[in-house]
């Protein structure tokens, strides 16, 4: 993997981390979990720009935004109790297969 492609995974993971962390937060009305978030999303930021540098911005910004839903949105099922229908699991592996397609064709 290539490294524009590693801080493009970093900065999908950060932007999991950030959007759990909005839960956590409250609104961001708790201050030591607000601030986790707001560092978790300028991390999730920095790397997202520094893979933007070699890799088309609509391939980044896509894969980004993918491994951001999906994550969050497993990471919802397994800690918040969000649903776990067949179809909400299909559409996340839709998610998946998109994001694994834009790194193929790159």
């Amino acid at each position: 993997m290539t490294r524009a492609w590693t801080y493009l995974v970093v900065a999908g993971l950060l932007e999991v981390g950030w959007a759990i962390g909005l839960k956590y937060s409250d609104g961001l009305t708790r201050p030591v979990a607000s601030a986790a978030t707001l560092v978790l999303l300028a991390l999730s930021m920095w790397c997202l720009a520094v893979a933007a540098r070699d890799l088309p911005i609509g391939t980044a910004y896509a894969v980004w935004t993918g491994i951001g839903a999906a994550g969050t949105a497993v990471l919802g099922m397994a800690l918040f109790g969000e649903p776990r229908t067949a179809w909400r699991l299909a559409c996340i592996l839709l998610i998946v297969a998109g994001v694994l397609g834009l790194k193929a064709g790159s």
